[in-house]
């Protein structure tokens, strides 16, 4: 009878060790169903963020089936979230496994436009698709294969003030549809660099204001050509930052700072602002990555004296007047984890970021625009593994962890495991999509059929 009892009472504890467990986890809440959108044989990679249409009706994607392979594909195109129709929206020409390529594509946020980064049109094995050749183009999906080619494309001095002299990626619409950001490498100081150790061509973040044209004089070819966006660097580079300093020499995975900008103490707001990531030198001498953000002024076209945007044959292209660049955390170790941007809540409120926690796991932090703490936003026994984003109305954060899609209420900081686990094979990749109503999200996954393993759209209504 004694030994009974003592087994119960371990059963018990045990189911009460496991409901806790459970609970910490997320796993109890009943999971939603999630559904394959898509099946043909060809990959579906979804960008990181904003592939939703305005209205929610469509999702916008490349046919890659390798995250690495953007020089080899050749079409972009979207699939209806109601019908199921996948119509193609713009197929190269002449498209080799040395380019042009296409892909990473966006929806803007308040037109039916796709924008697409696209590489030079005359890629060829002696020029192929490359990080310093490649632009902005746009598709109105009323007029599906007409390319509007936003940032122009300037390579031979004197250079053209809002052009730019290499190649543009990761586009991203701001809240209102009327800015597009973008990282940028530099074709002339990459030229340079070849013979000059002194130069380096270090990646930075810029800004294009669509409808805003701009001519290049020699621009009629495919190395060269006018755009209908005015383009320029918002970032401020230097080859050997200082150790110690907020020096940085290298800006990446930027985002937008809210819909609306960010309320600054003093209680103005900040219409337009990017965070974005910044490498600097510790004391030791060491790489650490560190929040950094730029506010922009309203107009972006004119430079500071001596300073010409467009830059010179020997010096990179300069930000414009009125730009202010900050750092905005002081890190030990700085961001880390698996390659992510920067997210903003839409209230401009905060900045978040990943990093590792006191127990070594990957998770989401946060720090407001105006710095000061860090606070961190998910606390799980797992790391993240993937590109996060904040859902509409800014209560929850979707994301991928222990191979599972999760999202996390910011409010409690509760998580929800909303698909069962999966294997390393299987699991979610590319990051986790909120549509504009906040009412489902999308993602990727590799699915193996007869035919082979391809890259599908997947999607799931967290609240049902």
């Amino acid at each position: 009878m004694r030994f009974v009892i003592v087994f119960l009472l371990i059963i018990i504890l045990s189911g009460g060790l496991l409901l806790s467990t459970q609970q910490s986890a997320g796993l109890l809440t009943p999971m939603p169903t999630e559904t394959q959108l898509t099946h043909d044989a060809w990959g579906h990679t979804l960008n990181n963020t904003q592939v939703f249409s305005p209205d929610d009706q469509w999702v916008v994607y490349d046919t890659r089936n390798l995250d690495t392979e953007l020089g080899k594909n050749g079409s972009v195109r979207m699939l209806n979230m109601r019908t199921g129709e996948d119509r193609l929206l713009y197929q190269t020409q002449n498209q080799t496994e040395h380019g042009p390529g296409v892909g990473a594509a966006t929806f803007s946020p308040t037109q039916q436009r796709v924008l697409f980064l696209h590489g030079l049109r005359n890629a060829n094995a002696g020029q192929p698709y490359a990080m310093t050749g490649r632009t902005g183009v746009a598709i109105d999906i009323n007029q599906p294969k007409k390319p509007h080619f936003l940032d122009a494309r300037d390579v031979t001095p004197p250079f053209t003030p809002g052009a730019l002299r290499g190649g543009t990626h990761a586009h991203q619409w701001s809240g209102d549809g009327e800015r597009i950001s973008f990282t940028y490498n530099d074709a002339v100081l990459e030229k340079l660099a070849v013979d000059n150790p002194a130069v380096a061509d270090l990646r930075t973040v810029g800004v294009m204001i669509p409808g805003k044209g701009v001519k290049v004089a020699n621009g009629n070819n495919e190395e060269e050509f006018s755009g209908e966006g005015f383009a320029v660097v918002v970032t401020r580079m230097t080859e050997k930052p200082g150790l110690g300093s907020d020096e940085i020499d290298r800006a990446f995975d930027e985002t937008w700072i809210g819909r609306e900008g960010y309320r600054k103490p003093d209680g103005s707001r900040q219409r337009y602002a990017l965070a974005f990531q910044g490498n600097v030198r510790n004391a030791a001498g060491q790489t650490v990555t560190e929040v950094f953000m730029v506010d922009l002024p309203k107009d972006l076209t004119k430079p500071v004296a001596g300073q010409p945007l467009a830059g010179s044959p020997t010096t990179r292209p300069n930000p414009p007047t009125g730009v202010t660049q900050r750092r905005v955390t002081f890190m030990e170790t700085g961001i880390e984890g698996p390659r992510s941007w920067l997210r903003s809540t839409p209230d401009g409120s905060l900045i978040g970021f990943l990093t590792k926690d006191s127990s070594d796991y990957i998770q989401l932090f946060g720090v407001s625009p105006n710095g000061g703490a860090t606070k961190q936003l998910t606390n799980q026994p797992f790391s993240i593994q993937t590109p996060f984003n904040f859902s509409p109305d800014g209560n929850f954060v979707a994301y991928a962890a222990d191979n599972s899609v999760f999202i996390t209420d910011l409010r409690t900081g509760q998580p929800q495991r909303l698909t069962p686990r999966s294997t390393d094979d299987d699991g979610p990749i590319n990051g986790v999509i909120w549509s504009h109503k906040g009412d489902c999200v999308v993602y990727n996954r590799y699915v193996t059929t007869p035919q082979g393993r391809y890259i599908q759209i997947f999607r799931l209504f967290p609240f049902k």
